[in-house]
C-alpha cells in the first residue's frame, strides 16, 4: 500500500495505528469560572528536559477549541496525570462527550487533589502528576499542540525505589488505535552501544 497525503482523505487511522504505543496525557484543568475538566490525549510526549516540558496535541472541535485547550489558553496552567492500569476504566469514562460544564471527575468517580503551584486539580489516583504552566500553544490545522513547562511533580512513593521513580513499578497504559490499549509490563532490556 502506498499513500499520498495530498490525494485527500484522512491519515488518522494510519498515523494512530502505526505510531504505537502512545502514552496518554490525562489532562486536568479549571476554567476561569471554576469548572474543572479532565480529558485524555494520546498525542503526548516529553518535549524538553532543560527546561522540563511536556507536549500534547488536542483535535479541535468543529466550532473551535475543546474545553481543555480553552481552559489552558485562558488560565495558562494545567496538570498532566499519568494513566495506569488501575485507572484505565476511569480514564476511558473521562473521554465521554459530556454537556459543557459537566465535571469529568464526578462523572468517573475520581478524587481531586490540590496542586502546589497551579489552580487546576490533579487526579489523586494517578501515581505521577506534572503541574504545568503554559509555554506555548501552536495551531496545527485541525489540532492544537500545547507545550507546558513542568512547575512541580507529584510521585507516589509506591512507584519509587531508593528515592527515584522506578519504571518497573508504573503499570502505565498505552494507546494503540480505536478501542485498543496496551500494558507496559512486558519489558525487555538492551544496552546502548558505546
Amino acid at each position: 500500500m502506498e499513500i499520498d497525503p495530498d490525494a485527500g482523505g484522512s491519515l488518522y487511522r494510519t498515523l494512530a495505528g502505526a505510531v504505537i504505543p502512545r502514552p496518554i496525557a490525562w489532562v486536568s484543568s479549571r476554567s476561569t469560572d471554576g469548572v474543572e475538566n479532565l480529558a485524555p490525549y494520546s498525542f503526548f510526549n516529553v518535549a524538553s528536559v532543560a527546561p522540563p516540558m511536556l507536549m500534547f496535541s488536542a483535535a479541535d472541535a468543529q466550532d473551535g477549541l475543546k474545553d481543555t485547550p480553552t481552559n489552558i489558553r485562558e488560565t495558562e496552567e494545567f496538570v498532566v496525570n499519568i494513566v495506569t492500569e488501575s485507572v484505565a476504566e476511569a480514564m476511558n469514562e473521562t473521554s465521554a462527550t459530556l454537556p459543557h460544564g459537566e465535571n469529568e471527575f464526578d462523572h468517573a468517580g475520581l478524587t481531586r487533589a490540590e496542586s502546589e503551584t497551579v489552580n487546576a486539580p490533579r487526579v489523586a489516583e494517578s501515581p505521577v502528576s506534572f503541574e504545568c504552566s503554559l509555554h506555548e500553544m501552536v495551531d496545527l490545522g485541525a489540532s492544537t499542540m500545547v507545550l507546558g513547562k513542568v512547575e512541580w511533580v507529584h510521585v507516589d512513593d509506591d512507584v519509587t525505589t531508593d528515592g527515584k521513580l522506578d519504571v518497573n513499578k508504573i503499570d502505565a497504559v498505552g494507546r494503540l488505535s480505536g478501542s485498543l490499549y496496551t500494558h507496559t509490563d512486558d519489558r525487555f532490556s538492551m544496552e546502548r552501544p558505546p
